[in-house]
C-alpha cells in the first residue's frame, strides 16, 4: 500500500472513531435526559459510524456482498434517522408521529430489499465504493433521503425564523452536503464523498443540538422567578 493510500485508509479509521465518539455522547445524553431527539441523534450517528467503518474496511480490501448491502442501507438510513431528531422543532406532535412511522416503514423496506439484492464486488474500484446499486434500491433510498432532507431544511428555516442564530446554518449546510453528496461521484471524486458525508453529519449534529436547545425550555427558564 502506497503512503497516499495508507493516509486515506487511516483517515477513514479516524473519522469512524470520531463518529463513534459522538454517537456515545448522544446516547449518554439520552440516558440522562430521556429526550427522544437525543436517541435519534445517537442512533443516526451510530449508523454513520458503521457506514464509515464499512468504507474503511472495503478500502483495506475486505470486500463482501453483505458489507455492500449494509452500506447501501446505512447510506439511506443515516439522514432519515437524523431528521427524526429535528421534527420536534416544528412543534407539531401529529406531524412528528406520522413522519416517524413513515421513516420507520421506508427504512425497513430499504433494509429488506438491500439485504435481499445481490450486490457484486465490481461496485468497488481501487478500494472505493463507486458502483451504483440497482435502480430499485436507488428509488427506495430516495423515498427516505428526499423527505428527510426536506424535513431538515424545513426545521432549519423554522428555527431561523424564530431565532436568527448562525448555529442553525449548520443544519442547512449539513443537509445540503448530504443531499448533494452524490454529485461528487459524477465529478469523478468518489473518495471525496466519504469526507463530505463526515462533514455533513458533523454539521447536522451540531445544528440539531442547537435546535433542540431552543425547542426545549431549560429548567431555569421553566421555573417561576422568585423575585
Amino acid at each position: 500500500m502506497s503512503p497516499a493510500s495508507y493516509l486515506i485508509g487511516s483517515s477513514l479509521l479516524a473519522l469512524t472513531g470520531m463518529l463513534g465518539f459522538l454517537c456515545l455522547r448522544g446516547l449518554r445524553h439520552y440516558s440522562q435526559t430521556r429526550v427522544r431527539a437525543q436517541l435519534m441523534w445517537g442512533v443516526g450517528l451510530a449508523f454513520a459510524a458503521a457506514a464509515m467503518g464499512l468504507e474503511a474496511a472495503v478500502y483495506f480490501g475486505v470486500v463482501a456482498t453483505v458489507l455492500l448491502q449494509a452500506y447501501v442501507f446505512l447510506s439511506a438510513a443515516i439522514v432519515g434517522v437524523l431528521s427524526l431528531g429535528a421534527t420536534r422543532v416544528l412543534r407539531r406532535p401529529r406531524v412528528e408521529r406520522v413522519y416517524s412511522w413513515y421513516i420507520g416503514v421506508t427504512c425497513a423496506v430499504v433494509a429488506v430489499v438491500s439485504f435481499a439484492t445481490p450486490l457484486p464486488p465490481t461496485m468497488v474500484t481501487d478500494g472505493i465504493i463507486t458502483g451504483d446499486p440497482p435502480f430499485l434500491l436507488i428509488l427506495l433510498s430516495t423515498l427516505v433521503t428526499a423527505p428527510a432532507t426536506l424535513v431538515l431544511l424545513t426545521a432549519s428555516a423554522v428555527s431561523l425564523r424564530r431565532d436568527r442564530r448562525w448555529q442553525t446554518l449548520l443544519m442547512i449546510a449539513g443537509a445540503l452536503i448530504l443531499g448533494a453528496g452524490g454529485t461528487l461521484y459524477i465529478a469523478s471524486f468518489p473518495v471525496a464523498l466519504y469526507y463530505a458525508e463526515f462533514l455533513g453529519i458533523i454539521c447536522l449534529f451540531l445544528g440539531l443540538v442547537s435546535l433542540q436547545g431552543r425547542a426545549t425550555p431549560t429548567p431555569a427558564a421553566a421555573r417561576p422567578s422568585s423575585a
